[in-house]
């Protein structure tokens, strides 16, 4: 499978407001997506200015996904992977987040690593960030509120630029409580 990105232009509103409206996004901030709300966020650059950029991802000719680029004047970008749900489940996920860190880390020397967030029950996003080098570095009890009413817990995670040039990847020191002192209090 021949899978390429191609970088959002201008030309292309229309055609990611039936992207974003057209499906549901259950991992996501809002499961389903107004077509009004996309337009006004096409409006406010958030696709394609100085700082944001997106990429359609293309499987054989096809607008598959889209890799959301953001804060890309910072030393850590964040990002949003969307993949239409009648593609999922087929690895596009963790080959789009192998190709986002290389093209970050080779078109932004500035950045140092790059973050991601998902949902605790995103089985399929946690393992490709593991596949992928980075690291869980976050927890964040309760912080996801879902379509149903319900809370789910929210995953951090990121990669670091030097663990991504050694092909290795250091995790964060889970027990450095002992630096609070004898209380823990």
């Amino acid at each position: 499978m021949e899978i390429t990105y191609e970088r959002f232009k201008s030309a292309d509103a229309e055609e990611l407001v039936g992207f974003l409206s057209g499906d549901t996004w259950p991992f996501h901030g809002s499961d389903v997506v107004d077509q009004a709300e996309v337009r006004q966020w096409i409006g406010e650059g958030r696709y394609d200015n100085q700082d944001n950029r997106a990429f359609w991802i293309m499987v054989a000719g096809a607008r598959t996904g889209l890799v959301r680029l953001m804060d890309l004047c910072d030393d850590t970008p964040l990002f949003d992977l969307r993949i239409r749900s009648e593609h999922r489940g087929r690895g596009l996920g963790g080959q789009a987040l192998t190709w986002l860190t290389r093209y970050v880390f080779t078109e932004f020397p500035q950045v140092q690593r790059i973050e991601g967030t998902t949902r605790q029950d995103n089985v399929a996003m946690r393992r490709a960030f593991q596949r992928c080098g980075y690291a869980k570095e976050a927890h964040y009890r309760d912080a996801w509120p879902t379509a149903d009413g319900k809370v789910r817990d929210a995953v951090g995670y990121a990669i670091l630029r030097r663990d991504w040039l050694s092909g290795s990847t250091t995790v964060p020191d889970w027990n450095d409580e002992c630096i609070l002192g004898a209380s823990g209090v």
